[in-house]
């Protein structure tokens, strides 16, 4: 099993953040979520806001989500996650893998229709509710290919779209915002077995990408009065720090993953040979980091919001 060191104050002290005056994490009564499969956890809104956690997670394991609802959680915060599996910004301008997943803008549809009402059992204030926000993954890597753009012009395209929905937000009440920037999925399995040459051309668009999102929570937080939390939370130095210093971190591979484990295991201790166990391993499968290291983002998530 993979020791979850703490983690260094350097380490915290490395994360990009914006923020204004802060919804404390220990004052935080609900949290809503949207995303991608690093953030869904199979919860499903349309059957009430009680509806169980099913546990689909794409880490193997609690993802940050789950931790900052359960381990990391000081104020008994209640979680509504409405991300999917696959999501981007819009399907529109970035086709999911799957005409079913629901995009970001579908996500806040979603939380017009069942929670802005502040039905029974979500009764949320604009005082009390942190809106998170981890979108981009697909959107890069699904438009990476693309001929017929240039990319960061694009970026720009989705920034505005995402703006639309943090506007959207903030006209239903929302007044505390958490954006998490892209990981380095350039160092993931997926893009490293496409050669040097693709990693070479990946990283920088991820750089633009997240350098636009930034601006785009900061041009939105500039542009409407009675913001209490805008943070931009940059994943890519936890990502990094675990990844530069796998074996203090206890990570055995984090260049590739064993296919026994790629669809996910019986537990969060499984061992088929001669894989090592797959707590291990830092990427699951092509894509996505196991709840290791989830958890460890959890904590400097909770960290930054606590300070």
């Amino acid at each position: 099993m993979l020791a979850l060191r703490a983690l260094k104050p350097i380490f915290l002290v490395s994360l990009a953040i914006s923020s204004f005056a802060k919804l404390a994490w220990k004052d935080t009564k609900f949290l809503v979520t949207f995303g991608d499969s690093y953030t869904t956890d199979g919860f499903n809104i349309t059957t009430g806001p009680n509806s169980p956690d099913p546990g689909f997670v794409s880490s193997n394991g609690p993802n940050w989500v789950e931790a900052l609802g359960s381990t990391f959680n000081v104020a008994g915060t209640k979680v509504f996650n409405l991300a999917s599996g696959g999501a981007t910004i819009d399907a529109a301008l970035v086709p999911p893998y799957l005409p079913t997943v629901l995009s970001v803008v579908d996500q806040v549809t979603q939380f017009k229709q069942f929670l802005a009402s502040k039905p029974e059992d979500a009764q949320w204030s604009s005082n009390n509710t942190l809106f998170a926000i981890w979108i981009g993954i697909n959107d890069v890597g699904n438009s990476f290919g693309w001929t017929n753009i240039t990319q960061p012009q694009f970026y720009s395209v989705l920034m505005n779209r995402l703006t639309t929905q943090l506007d959207e937000l903030y006209d239903l009440g929302a007044r505390s915002f958490l954006v998490l920037t892209v990981p380095p999925t350039d160092r993931a399995p997926l893009i490293l077995q496409q050669g040097p040459s693709v990693v070479a051309k990946f990283k920088p668009l991820l750089a633009n990408y997240n350098a636009q999102l930034s601006s785009t929570v900061k041009k939105f937080q500039a542009s409407h009065r009675n913001i209490e939390t805008a943070i931009v939370f940059d994943t890519q130095p936890v990502f990094n720090t675990l990844l530069d210093n796998a074996s203090t971190f206890g990570f055995v591979n984090i260049t590739g993953f064993c296919e026994a484990y790629e669809n996910g295991t019986p537990s969060q201790t499984t061992q088929i040979a001669p894989c090592a166990p797959v707590s291990n391993y830092f990427w699951l499968n092509t894509l996505h980091p196991l709840f290791t290291v989830h958890n460890m983002l959890a904590h400097a998530i909770s960290t930054v919001l606590s300070t």
